[in-house]
């Protein structure tokens, strides 16, 4: 409210919806009552009883659908809000891990278990991550809701099962490196929204490119080769299995299922970037084009990473319609 809508406002970002649907007391009533996307059996009907052609009830059902959406400037300030804590609880985490031990050795995660002390700076931030998902995991039932629900919402409860199951477990110098290794790319993509909504398109797509090598790097390589290989090995043969163990290590391979999930999204919207100079469709865009003539105009005339007619919000967790596919 103090911060970003005055950032929002200087960067010339209007508190403007998208088009609205003519008024109708009839589709309005279909619309509220009966079903938000009516089959062809109903629009055909409709057709009858208003005499509109058929393209022109699909296209109010379209207007009045994205009318609902948020502004592009409720979304900037969303993004920006979740850029700051991305961003601030990184460099927290980079700052806290590069002087503990087992930020080089991994084994040193396990050495002592569970005789390991709990410092203040480890414990305010595992209490700062689990809320921060907690918040995540209840906005995503109000806010709109997306074609990658049910992956947000397992990754989301498969994150906060890892939080406070390794906390009770005392797993949590291994957790620090989980936490830490996942916040290194939210952020980028987060910036990437706020260049997107500002319309700075160069910058937009280079914080998204960056965004999905840091995403590979991390969540195809790191994670894999450095948590996973001492959450399952290094344990392994320092402790042993017990029944936890199990639970636990689950959970992460939960999380690294996911990651191929994403990075394939993002590797096939890059690709058909690069071949096109632009993304026809973003497969979780929450806007639609109101016509086909609006999809093929705005095609024309966007970028790579390019703004809907009202600049909406994709991802958690998250991107603009016509956008790079995620978020978290």
């Amino acid at each position: 409210r103090f911060i970003a809508k005055p950032c929002a406002i200087n960067l010339g970002i209007q508190d403007s919806g998208p088009h609205r649907a003519q008024p109708n007391a009839i589709l309005e009533k279909v619309f509220t009552s009966i079903t938000k996307s009516p089959d062809g059996k109903r629009l055909e009907g409709l057709s009858k009883q208003l005499d509109w052609d058929v393209r022109k009830i699909q296209r109010w059902f379209r207007h009045r659908r994205n009318q609902d959406k948020p502004t592009t400037l409720t979304k900037f300030c969303e993004s920006m809000w979740r850029f700051t804590f991305y961003l601030s609880i990184f460099f927290y985490g980079v700052r806290f891990l590069w002087t503990a031990p087992w930020f080089w050795d991994t084994r040193q995660c396990w050495y002592n278990y569970p005789f390991q002390p709990l410092t203040s700076r480890l414990y305010y931030y595992y209490i700062l991550e689990l809320a921060f998902y907690w918040s995540l995991m209840f906005s995503q039932f109000t806010d709109i809701k997306r074609k990658d629900f049910l992956i947000m919402f397992v990754h989301h409860l498969a994150t906060i099962g890892l939080i406070t199951f390794s906390y009770m477990n005392n797993m949590v110098r291994v957790g620090t490196l989980v936490l830490c290794l996942h916040d290194a790319s939210d952020f980028l993509l987060e910036a990437a929204k706020l260049a997107n909504y500002a319309k700075y398109q160069r910058l937009c797509d280079a914080f998204f490119m960056l965004f999905g090598v840091v995403f590979i790097v991390t969540r195809l390589g790191i994670y894999p080769f450095w948590i996973l290989n001492t959450t399952l090995f290094e344990s392994w043969e320092l402790i042993g299995p017990y029944p936890s163990w199990w639970l636990f290590n689950g959970l992460l391979v939960t999380l690294q299922v996911l990651h191929i999930i994403w990075s394939y999204l993002i590797i096939r919207t890059a690709y058909k970037a690069l071949m096109r100079g632009k993304v026809s469709k973003d497969d979780r865009s929450d806007v639609e084009s109101s016509s086909e003539e609006e999809d093929v105009t705005s095609n024309s005339t966007k970028g790579v990473f390019s703004t809907s007619s009202n600049g909406s919000n994709r991802v958690n967790g998250h991107v603009a319609s016509g956008q790079w596919t995620e978020e978290e």
